[in-house]
């Protein structure tokens, strides 16, 4: 089959488009042909190199396309029905996975990072990975949906706890985190800030039903929300920038506000004066994915169309290493999707 590789760390020049053998289907395993895969900043991350990654390797974690294939102990889908695949590894049988915590297994990692991931023809999973979608998605939508919308429901509703009438500031509106959390903080009645670099972005952003836009390059986000808010604060804030905009986003909330956070991509390395911490009784939560329970509810509101996926563009896999390059230049709102 045809597939994209590492062999090594580093730019977009390291993406190989090879053949290599078909993957061998376990009894308990489906063989999807992959027709649509979704790039996240994940990808560039293991590219430019993570521990646990074991080359060569193939990236892609949001996987949409037909079962080729069934094992001889799977009995829930048809060769031909079409699917997406829950973006995520785990052991099964741990306390963790028995209690329905999968996020929280000592095995966990998201497919694409520590396993190989969906850049080839066909890939072979787990029959509890695989999940039908219905005809009103299609490949290139239902592969925009997994990792963002379980991620930015995992935060919102898993841990911050949203609840209506809260006012939530929404880092990024352009990223998949940011246009599935200003959704679902919306689908709750929420007022909703949201950031971005540029107008035409915020627009979008708005067009979501963001209530109110703050251009980071142009505006200090701190006071902007002071304004917007009455000098209150924000109720929750959805941080996944990292260092560029880490104390920005603790001095938008209010007493006793939260913010939960699932990336660093400006930096990891971040400060904090602890006095802030526990004067103001601030909650901070670290947030990693999601639980496969609530991949299924938020589908649920996809599938319903309350919720919508963005596709920015489209590029063919032979061409990942342009698809690479537009997406470290960060002018996308949406995914960006990789078909075959």
């Amino acid at each position: 089959m045809k597939a994209v590789r590492i062999h090594q760390f580093g730019g977009p020049e390291v993406l190989t488009y090879e053949d290599i053998p078909d993957p061998i289907l376990r009894k308990d395993q489906v063989l999807v042909r992959v027709k649509a895969c979704s790039l996240n900043h994940l990808d560039v991350w293991v590219r430019k190199g993570l521990p646990g990654v074991k080359l060569p390797h193939i990236l892609g974690s949001d996987i949409a396309g037909e079962v080729a294939e069934v094992g001889e102990y799977v009995s829930s889908f048809a060769v031909g029905q079409r699917v997406m695949i829950a973006p995520m590894h785990f052991c099964g049988h741990c306390v963790k996975c028995l209690a329905g915590l999968q996020n929280q297994c000592r095995e966990f990692t998201v497919l694409g990072n520590a396993v190989d991931g969906g850049n080839c023809e066909f890939i072979a999973v787990p029959a509890a990975n695989v999940i039908a979608i219905p005809a009103t998605l299609n490949f290139n939508q239902a592969a925009s949906v997994p990792l963002a919308f379980v991620t930015a429901w995992h935060m919102l509703m898993g841990l911050a706890q949203v609840r209506p009438g809260q006012t939530v500031l929404i880092l990024g509106a352009s990223s998949g985190v940011g246009i599935a959390a200003i959704q679902i903080a919306k689908l709750f009645h929420c007022r909703v800030i949201t950031t971005a670099g540029d107008e035409a972005k915020l627009e979008k952003g708005r067009a979501l039903g963001a209530d109110y836009g703050i251009n980071h390059y142009q505006q200090k986000i701190s006071e902007e929300v002071r304004k917007i808010t009455n000098k209150e604060g924000v109720d929750i804030v959805v941080e996944h920038v990292g260092a560029a905009t880490w104390d920005e986003s603790l001095r938008s909330l209010k007493s006793g506000g939260k913010l939960v956070t699932c990336g660093a991509t400006t930096g990891s390395s971040v400060g904090m004066d602890l006095r802030h911490l526990f004067a103001r009784q601030l909650t901070l939560l670290g947030s990693y994915m999601g639980t496969m329970s609530e991949l299924h509810e938020v589908l649920g509101h996809v599938f319903a169309g309350r919720l919508k996926p963005v596709v920015d563009r489209i590029f063919p896999l032979s061409e990942i290493r342009a698809a690479h390059e537009y997406l470290e230049k960060s002018q996308m709102f949406g995914k960006i999707v990789l078909n075959l």
